[in-house]
Parts: structure tokens; sequence; C-alpha cells
């Protein structure tokens, strides 16, 4: 799960850099997709962290 929760939160940093181009551009499409991946890959990583630990426990 470790390497899943490091692989998803690069997901939410590009997907926020993505947002923020879109806003930018004024791309409405391009930022409604952007921000979703990021609320979605974001709250996984955070809530991943806060429930497991970094690094994560073993059991």
């Amino acid at each position: 799960m470790n390497l899943l929760m490091v692989i998803f939160g690069l997901v939410a940093i590009f997907a926020a850099v993505g947002t923020y181009q879109s806003f930018k551009e004024k791309n409405l499409l391009g930022l409604v997709f952007n921000f979703g991946t990021f609320a979605v890959f974001g709250f996984f990583t955070v809530m991943t962290i806060l429930n497991q630990g970094y690094p994560p426990s073993l059991h």
C-alpha cells in the first residue's frame, strides 16, 4: 500500500497543477475533471496517511 499511496499522491499533485492551468485558460470541462481527480485521489491519499500512518504499520 505504501507505493500505491505515493503514486496516488503524485496523481493528486498533477491534477492540482492541471486544475490551476485549466482555470487560467478558462477551460471549464478540464477544470471539472481535474478538480474531481484532485479531490478523489487527494482524499484517498490523505485518509490513508491518517489511518495507517507513514510509513504504514505492519498489522
